[in-house]
């Protein structure tokens, strides 16, 4: 006996965090068979060490300038040939080839930065559509797509400042502390390295503390933007209730939490800025007195002053950067943190290593002593057994909860069985691939969902490489063609959220066309029509017998009138087949379906 597939695990308790969000990234600076992207990262890292050897050199030139054009350096010819102007342009263009080789390393890395967030968002949503359904009908939409988007917007971030912000700033720190011990003295260097150390503690120390409140801001937004997407998605529902003041009161309440949060943040960044920014001007003033001290007793030129000066504003400038630096990518690690979580979560469903494509031969589907259970400790089928032959019709009936729209979710393998087996022409449906599963199989639902594009996209989905004559030919073979030839815009009219602009009917008859584009072997009917009035019910039980010629059809059915024709009818209750049989044959056993059956008539007739 098979098992059902263990659920989808609690990643909570182990949620990817620090080094191990870097770990998962750092392979898309360095991927297997990307030549061209690591050649790309060897020149960007060549771009940089030489901007940021220029860069220290840079300050000699001016304070050499500034000597030459001291008093006690006053020979023209000097000054007027290789002295200050010829040292000045030496300076400039310095500062203009550390600037060209920092930007040539940001030309060169776009490639890599891009192609890496789009190969970790295409990832994500690949990995989206693999999780199961219970993992998507327990989750919420708004909160899904806010840390997607989180998450795929840190990691060009990451990626450029893993190499060119924490990197170059340690490099830039280490030159210009050895260019003061060898060209100054040593308290200089001790001066600039207990500056750093207290920079440095400070606002990690600081930093994590805003983390936290960081976080709670985004879990506020996160919550916000769930509630906005929920009423926005049910924007009907909302109106039939009158229900705008109490949406927006709920939503002004999850943004009165964020506004809470933001403000605390707000608040925080202002004293971490502060902090630094005392630290920082301490140590530039201990060592610009030291300098001058240096001048005054004739220790040091004046060039000598100018350098230390230049030297104390390019660690200034890296080290705010730090700070900057430091709080970005701790906040792109929790970010993606959670992305990455999304991506550790299991599929339920997967394909086996050593699934094959489904061989359809004529459409036989079989139930073997099925048992199914959405929780382990309520099963919804029971032992079921069903044999469809192949190009029948079967219907499946019973009261609300009897498990009729069980079969069709494990039918597609929504779910797998928990024990049994579920056959297509003798094959398991947990040794074939899913892709070739849901290719042999076409599903009309109870309520169509379409894209929010146009007509032509919404059938021409059935089948994508389908030319325009067989989407035109499904057209109207759904009924449908002469209604979008009306409509301004034809095949171009776009029906908006989820079809909304379109009837019930009509949208129903989209749904048949592009099932009848995918062409299936096997139909599942899911009470494709309860939601309609009778008339369209009736034109569209025309149209859904049409396309049933030929295949094997499964109809679940709340209206026992529209399956009175079926080869054969079955009948659930509580997880059991109870009755079995034609139309007439269970009428005149006078069972379960005959109480439905007369139940359904005796409602019509009040009506």
């Amino acid at each position: 006996m098979r098992r059902l597939t263990k659920t989808q695990a609690n990643l909570d308790n182990h949620k990817i965090q620090g080094w191990n969000v870097i770990k998962r990234v750092a392979p898309y600076l360095w991927p297997k068979g990307a030549t061209g992207t690591k050649v790309r990262v060897v020149l960007s890292m060549a771009a940089l060490l030489l901007s940021q050897v220029i860069a220290v050199i840079t300050p000699q030139f001016f304070s050499q300038a500034v000597d030459v054009m001291a008093p006690e350096n006053g020979d023209m010819a000097t000054y007027l040939g290789l002295g200050a102007v010829g040292l000045t342009l030496a300076y400039g263009l310095a500062r203009l080839m550390t600037v060209g080789f920092q930007q040539l390393r940001d030309v060169i890395f776009t490639v890599v930065g891009q192609g890496a967030l789009r190969a970790l968002a295409l990832q994500t949503f690949t990995h989206i559509h693999r999780l199961s359904m219970r993992y998507h009908i327990t989750r919420k939409t708004g909160g899904l797509s806010r840390i997607i988007e989180r998450g795929v917007k840190g990691v060009e971030f990451l990626l450029r400042f893993l190499l060119f912000s924490v990197g170059p700033l340690i490099l830039q720190l280490l030159m210009i502390a050895g260019v003061l011990f060898f060209s100054f003295d040593v308290w200089y260097l001790v001066v600039v390295v207990v500056t750093i150390g207290l920079y440095v503690w400070f606002t990690f120390a600081v930093t994590e503390w805003r983390v936290k409140i960081r976080k709670e801001m985004n879990d506020q937004d996160t919550d916000a933007n769930q509630k906005a997407i929920d009423s926005l998605l049910n924007f009907e529902t909302v109106k039939y209730f009158g229900a705008e003041q109490w949406e927006s009161d709920r939503y002004d309440s999850a943004m009165q939490q964020y506004q809470k949060a933001a403000i605390k943040t707000n608040y925080t960044l202002a004293f971490l800025n502060f902090g630094q920014a005392l630290l920082i001007t301490g140590g530039l003033v201990a060592v610009m007195v030291m300098a001058a001290v240096g001048v005054q007793n004739g220790d040091l030129t004046v060039g000598d002053f100018v350098l230390v000066n230049a030297y104390m504003i390019q660690i200034t400038m890296p080290l705010n950067f730090l700070g900057t630096v430091y709080r970005e990518i701790r906040q792109a690690l929790i970010d993606m943190g959670d992305m990455f979580d999304l991506l550790e979560q299991p599929a339920e469903v997967q394909d086996s290593d050593d699934a094959k494509p489904l061989d359809v031969t004529g459409g036989h589907v079989e139930l073997r002593d099925v048992h199914f259970g959405y929780d382990t400790e309520r099963m919804i089928l029971k032992g079921v057994s069903l044999d469809v032959k192949p190009g029948q019709t079967v219907a499946i009936v019973g009261s609300s909860g009897s498990g009729k729209s069980t079969i069709g979710r494990l039918l597609f393998r929504f779910y797998d069985v928990t024990n049994g087996a579920l056959l297509i022409d003798g094959q398991d449906v947990r040794d074939v691939t899913q892709d070739s599963l849901h290719a042999q199989i076409g599903v009309v639902p109870q309520d169509t969902v379409l894209f929010n594009d146009t007509v032509h996209y919404n059938i021409a989905y059935g089948r994508p490489s389908a030319s325009e004559d067989e989407i035109m030919a499904a057209a109207k073979a759904a009924k449908i063609y002469d209604f979008i030839m009306s409509l301004p815009d034809g095949f171009d009219t776009t029906v908006g959220e989820r079809g909304l602009k379109l009837s019930g009917g009509e949208k129903q008859r989209v749904g048949i066309a592009r099932t009848l584009l995918k062409n299936p072997p096997i139909l599942l009917l899911d009470e494709a029509t309860s939601a309609l009035d009778t008339e369209t019910e009736m034109e569209i039980q025309a149209e859904l017998k049409a396309m049933g010629e030929g295949r094997t059809v499964i109809t679940i059915a709340h209206r026992l009138s529209t399956i009175a024709d079926a080869d054969q009818i079955v009948v659930l209750e509580d997880g059991h087949i109870v009755e079995t049989g034609t139309h007439d044959a269970l009428l005149a056993s006078d069972g379960r379906y005959a109480h439905l059956w007369n139940r359904q008539s005796e409602e019509e007739e009040l009506v």
